[in-house]
């Protein structure tokens, strides 16, 4: 063989390994995943656990990267949904609490004392009220797939136990970045103090705060009563549903079986998260009692006077939200 006919033949070969190459490099695709929250808590595990059935249904042509702790956004977890839209992150498990600045009709969940219980959680986001959610939410230019749960949020502090409104007064309370946290707390005769999680709990260890509100598995897995939180509210005054979703432009550029796949993969990752953290609270509570925290669970009258105390809240945030879909949400709640 000539060096003309070797040298054409490595040319072929090169150009041959680099039209593969390209191949396998368009085939094999990854995406980035926002959460706030790491695997170390249920939120960063419905992450995981989206990811890993992603992989594994397509065959590793789509891998989900995931970014705990609001990496991808400096740490500030209301900045998420912005930065999903305009595609500096591809995909997120965000929180409805998160995302609201951007979408208001996700305050529906934040209304205080909403939601009783749930199955009235349930009803409302699988029923018209969710799907009026969903729309909102891509006509921001966010694809919504499936639904997870943060869960219902209780209330703990530094200073002693808290059965009614009065026992708010003064404390300063940290909260995330939503206008309607504020305007909850300061009903309350509290001083709500905003700021991302990350500054949370040093805050709370220096006592620049007094309390805080979160669901059972946070306050659980942070430990927060190691930062001086020995006395918890149980009050469900409001529950945070997590969103799967992915921004618009990613979507459209997804083939219709690439886009099933995340689709039913969210929603399963959904359905297996809600089931977990539904299950493990009760044990939670139980872990949370022996490690020496004071629990308060409210009566009846108690709770309606936490009721009575934000219904100003309900007045102001209602026109915001959309008259439209807080009554489809109640409805819903009514007929569950």
């Amino acid at each position: 063989m000539n060096s003309a006919s070797r040298i054409s033949r490595l040319a072929a070969a090169l150009a041959g390994a680099a039209v593969l190459a390209a191949s396998l490099s368009a085939q094999a695709r990854e995406l980035s995943v926002s959460t706030v929250l790491s695997d170390a808590f249920p939120w960063g595990q419905a992450a995981e656990k989206w990811a890993e059935l992603v992989e594994e249904r397509t065959g590793g042509e789509l891998t989900l990267r995931v970014y705990p702790n609001s990496q991808l956004v400096a740490g500030d977890q209301t900045r998420e949904f912005s930065a999903m839209r305009s595609g500096l992150i591809d995909m997120a498990v965000g929180s409805t609490i998160n995302w609201s600045p951007q979408v208001p009709e996700l305050n529906l969940f934040s209304l205080p004392f909403f939601m009783p219980d749930e199955s009235a959680v349930d009803a409302v986001t699988g029923g018209t009220a969710g799907e009026m959610i969903f729309e909102a939410i891509e006509s921001r230019g966010v694809v919504p797939l499936a639904w997870g749960e943060n869960g219902f949020r209780q209330l703990s502090n530094s200073r002693g136990p808290i059965s009614e409104p009065g026992d708010l007064s003064g404390l300063k309370i940290r909260v995330v970045g939503s206008p309607l946290f504020q305007d909850t707390f300061t009903a309350l005769g509290a001083d709500p103090t905003q700021m991302s999680w990350t500054d949370a709990q040093p805050a709370l260890t220096t006592g620049a705060v007094d309390g805080q509100e979160n669901p059972l598995s946070v306050f659980d897995v942070a430990r927060i009563d190691q930062v001086g939180q020995e006395y918890l509210t149980l009050w469900n005054y409001m529950n945070d549903p997590l969103i799967f979703a992915v921004n618009q432009r990613v979507w459209e550029s997804l083939s219709e079986e690439q886009r099933e796949i995340l689709r039913e993969a969210a929603i399963e990752a959904g359905e297996w998260e809600i089931a977990m953290t539904r299950e493990q609270e009760s044990e939670r509570l139980a872990d949370i009692q022996e490690r020496g925290v004071q629990v308060t669970e409210l009566t009846e009258e108690q709770h309606r006077a936490f009721v009575n105390a934000t219904q100003s809240v309900h007045d102001k945030w209602t026109p915001r939200i959309g008259p439209e879909l807080v009554e489809a949400a109640r409805q819903a709640i009514e007929e569950r």
